[in-house]
């Protein structure tokens, strides 16, 4: 069988489909999109794609793996159930993909609870001058410019990228932490 007759029979071969999601899955370092999925599977529905991704990770838990497949910065990624942590740290040594300065740490927070920002916004609560630290994240990538103010300005609006959710494990913005559970972590540490 060639590879245009095998992926002209994807609708009909099922286990294939979930099969070859799997092995796109496996192969990834970064969360695969549904419109990723979607251009690679020509003639798959979007729906028949997030079936078959929930079959595959119904399989991997009722399994007892030792990953799964989660949803991740919009996207769908396998990666290490967090038990196996410790395990997976001593064979690898642990690697920060992006490195942050303090500085950076604040700024790139207050654009994630208060997107779309200004850079004016920034270094209002900041209160300094945020043009180069606000720089470095857009070169990291962890934010983006959204669109203009609407104003006679026309200053640029920040928001936070997929990047952001990828490098801090987030599957949306609705993940990060409210003031109320920051505040009790603080007051316990």
């Amino acid at each position: 069988m060639d590879q245009q007759t095998n992926i002209a029979n994807l609708e009909t071969l099922p286990n294939q489909l979930k099969s070859i999601l799997e092995a796109i899955l496996f192969v990834s370092s970064e969360p695969i999109t549904i419109e990723q999925f979607c251009q690679v599977l020509e003639g798959v529905s979007p729906k028949r794609i997030k079936d078959e991704l929930a079959k595959l990770a119904e399989e991997y838990q009722e399994s007892g793996r030792s990953f799964q497949l989660t949803e991740i910065a919009n996207g769908y990624q396998i990666n290490t159930h967090p038990e196996y942590h410790d395990w997976v740290s001593k064979f690898h040594t642990k690697q920060v993909r992006v490195k942050l300065t303090p500085a950076a740490l604040e700024a790139l927070a207050i654009v994630a609870y208060k997107q779309p920002v200004t850079r004016a916004d920034v270094e209002e609560v900041r209160g300094v001058n945020s043009d180069s630290v606000l720089n470095s994240l857009l070169e990291k990538g962890l934010i983006g410019i959204s669109r203009r103010t609407p104003d006679s300005g026309r200053s640029f609006q920040f928001e936070t990228t997929d990047q952001f959710l990828d490098q801090f494990g987030l599957k949306d913005l609705s993940d990060l932490p409210s003031a109320e559970e920051i505040q009790q972590f603080l007051l316990t540490n």
